[in-house]
């Protein structure tokens, strides 16, 4: 039997959240109440109270506002992987949590001269939530991407993927050569006009993201240095960083 529809107090009492933050859910079209009543009161059923949950745990995860709203709202979010996704993510906001704490006891201990910034670092958080939201943000990049691969299905992706394998094939050649070299770096503009052409408009951002994604995900890092050889996803990254540094300069 359905659970009849709970009213902003009760959702207060049930989640701890505000009236005041449901509202404002309310206006920004996060969070619509199910109805509101001829009094105005406004009423949340199962369906709205399981994506309250959705916008909470990503609200744990740091994601802002704009970014959770274009994912629950994208046609491909899919619930059960979602939550496959915050676990994951929560579990490394755990670990980086006992790290710091690990960190502060051994300033406790031994006093502030005791130096070691990784534990602040949240990269490896970051490359998972912008995996995350590409793969639901419904971002114009996303959009692209979509568009891209219906095409690429069509019967070209074996071939695209070919392509691109060889791109990575031909840095394998270069890595004799320095990072900055002009040659390297106008292969760096060929790979992110590539990327451009057959997956999404490809930013100086996104290439600079997708550099680190080249050494931080193994599946990356493998067939990268499959095509080209031992160290290619690195000099690959090294060189993107180079080419990224340059265009802010400009």
């Amino acid at each position: 039997m359905t659970k009849k529809p709970m009213s902003v107090h009760e959702v207060v009492k049930l989640t701890g959240i505000t009236a005041r933050t449901l509202h404002y859910y309310d206006k920004i079209g996060l969070l619509k109440p199910t109805i509101v009543t001829e009094a105005g009161y406004r009423m949340y059923d199962e369906t709205e109270l399981s994506r309250l949950q959705n916008i909470l745990l990503f609200r744990e995860l740091e994601f802002p506002l704009k970014e959770i709203k274009a994912i629950l709202d994208s046609p491909n979010f899919d619930p059960s992987e979602a939550i496959a996704h915050q676990i994951e993510l929560l579990e490394l906001k755990c670990k980086r949590i006992v790290e710091l704490i690990t960190f502060a006891r051994e300033i406790q201990n031994k006093g502030v001269a005791t130096m070691n910034f990784d534990v602040f670092d949240k990269s490896e958080m970051e490359k998972y939530k912008t995996e995350v939201k590409e793969k639901w943000g419904n971002t114009k990049a996303y959009q692209e991407y979509r568009q891209k691969d219906i095409a690429r299905n069509k019967g070209s992706y074996s071939k695209i993927a070919k392509e691109l394998m060889t791109i990575f094939s031909d840095f394998g050649e270069l890595k004799h050569l320095t990072p900055d070299a002009d040659e390297v770096q106008k292969k760096i503009l060929a790979l992110q006009k590539f990327i451009t052409d057959n997956y999404y408009v490809c930013t100086n951002e996104i290439l600079n993201g997708l550099g680190e994604m080249y050494v931080g995900d193994e599946r990356f890092k493998n067939n990268i240095d499959k095509a080209g050889g031992d160290g290619t996803a690195d000099f690959v990254k090294q060189a993107i960083v180079v080419y990224c540094s340059k265009k802010q300069e400009k």
